[in-house]
């Protein structure tokens, strides 16, 4: 019976990337070296994703719709801390795929030991300011009675753990540059399970309310850390796993040369993140003028497009991957090829995730919240969240491929235009207009839509590759300007 479901499975699958080849979205043998990259960071993305939305129905549960507001305002502060170590990584992943395809190992190894130094430059002191200043912090943006008390319990609890996430990020990302997303995503989809588990014990069993889930969290950030730390000094998991490009003490810690070319490119991927995660703060300033029901449903329905963003966890860092390899081994046109076919996936894949979460809003709503109006107002958000997560995707892709090429400062300007030129002043327009709640609406569609075709066209001017020769190893060639 096993072997007649895989033999189904497998004609199944052959139908489907005959069909793709077909019609010209991605050839055959790209998406095998696609999917094989992509795959196992879906599935990270969709635990870690999976784990932050676990936390947040659990609290909304048990606490209800103020305490997920709390929960809202802190993660805010939060992911924007996060959005750093993202940025960071993206260069690094840049870094360690152009020298790992041009055969440059060591030098690959000395991108990873300036990602790490850089990581605890920044972590440390952020850290601290999220601990000493997170009452404030948190009434800043519109906290105020238990969603005040609720997020600063979160956000003192949960800081911590930003020292072990930089890491995990750099780890994450230097197993993603060599070619293997296998072991990252076992080692962190592993610590969203025991997430859960220590959320859903420290609530449910302990009684602990959201200092319970803000200790699971950082709890298992930590084991992931461990975790990740033992393959990431050459050590193997059972006989694989470990990492070609180990961290030893041994050896130089400090090339100038290096940190600087990961500044070069990690500067534009931190700002932008930075404002990705910065427009947050208006937009629930300007959900709380309508009330703690509307923070909350706006909160799910970023959380929901979180996770169908999952998928672009794996198409992006695979664009990376697969063009920034081809870069480095002075392969332009293979490179180019590559990237446009990952971007046609992704179109497929978000359209589909996108219409079933549409259709199943009500019923997502209803995880999170019982009242008929809660539930009526997040079912709205699920579904503009859920609209407005295609071009996240298709964005994410883009992006993915100009970041392998160490074209980085574009995505950030087209990031800039979309949330601080687009977004921002849409959703104002629901504090002086009659649109009111509808215009935060607009807000989630425009600020993922801009972005998208900016670096659509972006990418389509291969103006990328002409950047990445600035960061090849020496003696990798390249077949012509394209400029």
């Amino acid at each position: 019976m096993r072997s007649l479901l895989g033999e189904a499975f497998a004609r199944v699958g052959s139908a489907l990337a005959d069909a793709l080849d077909r019609t010209g979205v991605i050839g055959r043998s790209r998406l095998r070296e696609t999917l094989d990259l992509a795959w196992p960071r879906v599935v990270t993305g969709f635990a870690i994703m999976s784990k932050n939305t676990a936390d947040l129905a659990i609290i909304g549960f048990v606490l209800g719709a103020p305490a997920v507001a709390g929960l809202a305002f802190a993660f805010a502060y939060w992911q924007l801390a996060k959005f750093l170590s993202i940025g960071l990584a993206g260069g690094t992943v840049a870094l360690v795929s152009q020298n790992y395809g041009g055969d440059e190992v060591a030098r690959a190894g000395r991108v990873v030991k300036a990602s790490l130094l850089v990581a605890a430059a920044i972590a440390v002191p952020v850290v601290a300011v999220l601990v000493g200043f997170a009452e404030p912090l948190v009434g800043l943006v519109g906290g105020e009675g238990d969603a005040l008390r609720f997020g600063t319990i979160y956000l003192v609890v949960t800081a911590p753990a930003l020292l072990f996430e930089f890491f995990n990020m750099i780890a994450s990302r230097t197993y993603a540059g060599v070619g293997d997303t296998f072991t990252p995503m076992v080692i962190r989809a592993g610590g969203a399970v025991l997430n859960v588990a220590l959320t859903a014990g420290f609530v449910l069993g302990a009684g602990l309310g959201v200092f319970g889930a803000a200790l699971g969290t950082t709890l298992s950030i930590a084991a992931v850390a461990v975790a990740l730390s033992w393959g990431m000094s050459g050590r193997t998991y059972l006989g694989r796993g470990a990492s070609p490009v180990p961290v030893t003490l041994a050896g130089p810690w400090v090339d100038r040369e290096l940190i600087g070319q990961l500044l070069r490119v990690s500067a534009p991927l931190m700002a932008r993140r930075l404002a990705e995660g910065a427009l947050v703060f208006p937009l629930l300033w300007i959900a709380s003028t309508f009330g703690s029901t509307t923070v909350a449903a706006l909160e799910v329905g970023r959380r929901v497009r979180a996770l169908i963003n999952s998928f672009s966890w794996g198409f992006s860092i695979a664009a990376s991957t697969l063009v920034g390899q081809r870069l480095g081994a002075g392969e332009e046109s293979l490179a180019a090829t590559y990237g446009r076919e990952v971007i046609n996936l992704s179109v497929v894949v978000y359209l589909l995730a996108a219409a079933a979460v549409v259709l199943a809003a009500e019923p997502i709503a209803t995880v999170f919240v019982d009242e008929p109006a809660a539930v009526a107002a997040t079912a709205t958000f699920v579904v503009v969240a859920a609209l407005s997560a295609v071009p996240l995707g298709i964005d994410g892709s883009a992006t993915g491929s100009l970041r392998g090429a160490g074209d980085t400062r574009y995505p950030f300007l087209a990031t800039l235009v979309g949330l601080y030129l687009c977004a921002l002043p849409a959703a104002a327009l629901g504090l002086v207009t009659p649109l009111g709640v509808a215009a935060l609406y607009v807000a989630l569609v425009v600020e993922t839509l801009v972005p998208a075709g900016l670096n659509l066209h972006r990418f389509r001017s291969n103006r990328w590759q002409v950047v990445s020769r600035r960061y090849r190893p020496s003696g990798a060639g390249d077949e012509g300007s394209t400029e």
